[in-house]
């Protein structure tokens, strides 16, 4: 079932429960499915297409929540990370932070690049390994506690 039929269902099924923030939720996301599909760019049917609108979406609610915070938002911040629960449900187990540590070490092994090598050959290596399965914020801060040694 690809994610489109997933998210069709958990509509149905969030309609029928009454939860307002679930069904509310899951139709931004099929909007933004909806307008990936009319923006020519064909059917959304490639995991890795999925995973990047859902990570997007996660993103964004992050950056949200965290605003709402800071501004003292408390009400308007529990919504966005109850939003960024929902959608997490759609996405791959995320790894954790020793994970990602172990992660980076065995790339960096299998790459050559010693502690104290360069961030711009390690970084792109990391991401096009973990992409989607870590949040970069987490990946970034791996690779650079990595390389200080």
């Amino acid at each position: 079932m690809n994610l489109k039929e997933k998210i069709n269902e958990e509509l149905k099924s969030a309609m029928r429960s009454g939860d307002k923030l679930r069904l509310e939720t899951i139709r931004s996301i099929r909007a933004v499915i909806l307008e990936y599909e009319k923006s020519g760019k064909g059917e959304l049917n490639n995991e890795a297409e999925e995973q990047n609108i859902l990570n997007s979406l996660a993103k964004k609610r992050k950056e949200a929540a965290d605003i709402y915070r800071s501004a003292n938002r408390p009400e308007l911040c529990e919504k966005e990370e109850n939003e960024l629960k929902i959608i997490m449900e759609f996405l791959p187990a995320q790894l954790t932070q020793d994970d990602i540590n172990n992660k980076v070490k065995e790339i960096a092994e299998a790459n050559s690049i010693a502690k104290g090598g360069e961030f711009s050959k390690l970084m792109p290596a990391v991401m096009k390994e973990l992409k989607g399965k870590a949040d970069g914020s987490l990946i970034k801060k791996a690779v650079e506690e990595y390389l200080r040694g």
